[in-house]
């Protein structure tokens, strides 16, 4: 049996296995501060001492930013500094503090090569003074996630993983929740002006939960998601629900 086909199938027998209790039970999260959402996550929120994907998951290149931007409001309601690797800096500083992430706190590690990133990664892991490490590839496969993921409980730190390149290749690994975030239409405002962006953010799979798809505003100056006004009040509709992928 080829290696990978033998590692997909061990993917998800571990999937099966942990579903039988719930992720996360007894260990620390941060609550995303939206009620739907945090009653659907295990533990009540995004576990800590984890990785966890972000898929830039639209068909142009500002869904790249808008996954950025989710990981950098995550991180803005942590406190510590923030390693951010990838391969060539082309974050815009001035975006990540409108979602609260002064960029005081970043520290970026440009490798130039895309291989070194998750190693690079792992390192800061290891170092307990960070809040969260974030990186950007095209590809996260099992193995180097199972580091990152080691790397993670031994520090407690939060590990991002955003993939802007090859988000459409669904393939297993040891992340504990893969999340997507694309661009959703405003409100049309009754005078001119504008409007709080609004996203459309999917749990595309998670250990111990159902996906499920949310319309939330973007974060605020302190990182923090919100359901619109208008829907806030609605009736509950029907969750909607999408394949798991990988």
């Amino acid at each position: 049996m080829r290696q990978a086909e033998r590692e997909r199938q061990l993917a998800a027998l571990r999937e099966r296995i942990g579903g039988l209790a719930p992720e996360g039970a007894g260990r620390p999260v941060l609550p995303f501060g939206v009620a739907a959402l945090d009653e659907h996550l295990p533990g009540g929120g995004l576990r800590l001492g984890a990785v966890h994907e972000v898929l830039a998951a639209g068909p142009v290149d500002g869904e790249g930013a808008l996954a950025a931007l989710f990981a950098a409001a995550i991180l803005a309601r942590l406190s510590g500094p923030v390693l951010w690797c990838l391969a060539s800096r082309d974050l815009f500083a001035p975006g990540l503090a409108a979602v609260g992430l002064h960029p005081d706190r970043v520290l970026y590690a440009e490798t130039r090569r895309e291989a070194e990133i998750l190693p690079t990664m792992e390192e800061g892991l290891r170092h307990r003074g960070l809040a969260g490490v974030v990186g950007e590839v095209a590809r996260l496969g099992l193995t180097p996630s199972r580091r990152l993921q080691l790397a993670a409980e031994g520090s407690r730190g939060l590990a991002l993983v955003i993939r802007r390149w090859g988000a459409a290749i669904p393939e297993p690994n040891a992340a504990a929740t893969r999340w997507s975030v694309t661009a959703a239409p405003s409100p049309v405002l009754p005078v001119p002006g504008l409007s709080r962006a609004r996203w459309t953010v999917a749990l595309v799979r998670a250990r111990g939960a159902e996906p499920r798809t949310w319309l939330l505003e973007a974060p605020d100056a302190k990182g923090h998601l919100r359901v619109p006004a208008d829907l806030a009040d609605r009736p509950l509709a029907a969750p909607e629900r999408r394949a798991v992928a990988g």
